[in-house]
């Protein structure tokens, strides 16, 4: 399992721990990854997800998990959110269409 967000695409960064003296060591900065079950407003069901955090707040700010999906970026998005967001996308043409 990959240490990457699902839904925003945080992923493990590289870089340099710099002491006092200025010497340096290389380090993994890992994201803060959360199991989370998120419900679907649209689809009416829940969903299981490893997001970060910040993702977490994000996914209030936008008003829940259908909104987030419709505004992310597809390249950001992991294969079970694409299969995700095109079952919302199914739904919402249908309710417009009844």
């Amino acid at each position: 399992m990959s240490r990457r967000c699902e839904l925003t695409g945080k992923a493990v960064q590289s870089g340099n721990l710099v002491s006092h003296s200025n010497h340096r060591t290389r380090t993994r900065f890992l994201p803060n990854l959360c199991q989370v079950t998120l419900i679907s407003d649209a689809l009416g069901r829940s969903v299981r997800l490893r997001v970060a955090a910040a993702a977490l707040r994000s996914v209030e700010h936008r008003g829940g998990l259908d909104a987030f999906l419709m505004k992310a970026r597809e390249e950001d998005l992991s294969q079970t959110c694409k299969v995700l967001r095109r079952d919302i996308l199914k739904k919402q043409a249908e309710a417009k269409a009844a």
